[in-house]
């Protein structure tokens, strides 16, 4: 993590692989494809996110196969008691600060993983996504303020960012 705790590339992806097999077991090759599907589609393509693989995990006791051994034969993994812990850590990570690719990946992943904690925590974590969104909102706020004479594509451009912020804080504001 880094040192304001929020998670770095590559715990994004073990939150992810950790959550998919907390859901259920799967095939090595169809978790690495849901791994690779899901950051492309809201990162592209990094470097950052190629560095924590799938054996990794295996190596540290936190996925085991069920049938198989491993990447040579798809073997079919499960999550362990330990994989389990370590999942509840990272989906109790802080977010980073703005709205980097990085932190809206964070963000994405602990929604999409949010169910998985007790019910007491689920709340804390919304209660911080919350305070993450307004931090961002009061920044691009004083943005908008400095810019007020600025480009009027500009202050477009922030006025959606800021509305769908706002949107989103509605909703999970809503949820609770």
């Amino acid at each position: 993590m880094f040192r304001d705790r929020s998670l770095i590339p590559a715990e994004a992806i073990r939150l992810m692989a950790l959550g998919l097999l907390a859901e259920a077991p799967r095939a090595y090759g169809d978790l690495a494809g849901e791994i690779r599907y899901f950051t492309s589609n809201f990162v592209g393509p990094s470097l950052d996110l190629m560095g924590s693989s799938i054996e990794l995990l295996r190596y540290q006791g936190l996925i085991e196969p069920t049938q198989g051994e491993g990447m040579a034969d798809n073997a079919v993994m499960r999550l362990t008691t330990e994989g389990r812990a370590a999942l509840e850590e990272l989906l109790q990570a802080r977010l980073g600060h703005g709205q980097g690719d990085i932190n809206r990946l964070a963000l994405r992943l602990k929604l999409r993983f949010l169910a998985l904690l007790p019910l007491a925590k689920q709340q804390a974590q919304r209660a911080h996504i919350v305070e993450t969104l307004d931090a961002e909102l009061a920044r691009l706020a004083d943005i908008r303020l400095r810019h007020a004479s600025g480009p009027a594509l500009f202050r477009d451009w922030i006025d959606r960012d800021i509305a769908a912020l706002e949107a989103h804080r509605q909703a999970l504001h809503d949820a609770v």
